[in-house]
């Protein structure tokens, strides 16, 4: 009888331990990060203000990823992926760049938002679908900086 009581203390000390590791969702996650880092690319969370006519919510806070663009870029630009497939200016009007229509529609169906500047071009992605929706992100970012 002591050795079950001893047993069941011991379970009952070291059962909060099991909350502190990560889920294999959050595993998932922090590999898809640590291997966009691999590739070069910067993520960051971001708090986001997203338009009223997206179809799916997208979360609050979204990470997004970006990469530098090159010196003498002038065009800026600004899309949201309404449903998957549909890319939309703030406007609600369609993506009219047949080009990078085309390299928009490559992309996860839980990219969010996509921009350029200047500077920077940014990915707003879920993270859902792995290393693989993460190369697919990764050849976009690379194609347009």
């Amino acid at each position: 009888m002591n050795y079950w009581l001893m047993l069941l203390l011991l379970a009952l000390v070291l059962s909060p331990l099991s909350l502190l590791m990560p889920s294999s969702r959050q595993r998932g996650r922090m590999d898809v990060r640590l291997q966009a880092r691999r590739m070069g690319l910067a993520m960051q969370l971001s708090p986001q203000q997203w338009p009223h006519w997206m179809m799916q919510a997208p979360p609050d806070s979204c990470p997004h990823y970006h990469r530098a663009r090159r010196r003498g870029s002038k065009d800026t630009w600004c899309y949201w992926q309404a449903e998957p497939g549909v890319w939309l200016n703030k406007w609600r009007e369609p993506c009219d760049s047949t080009l990078l229509l085309e390299q928009l529609r490559v992309l996860p169906g839980d990219v969010y938002k996509v921009e350029a500047n200047e500077r920077m071009l940014a990915v707003w992605w879920g993270e859902r679908g792995g290393l693989d929706a993460l190369e697919r992100v990764a050849e976009f970012l690379k194609s347009q900086a």
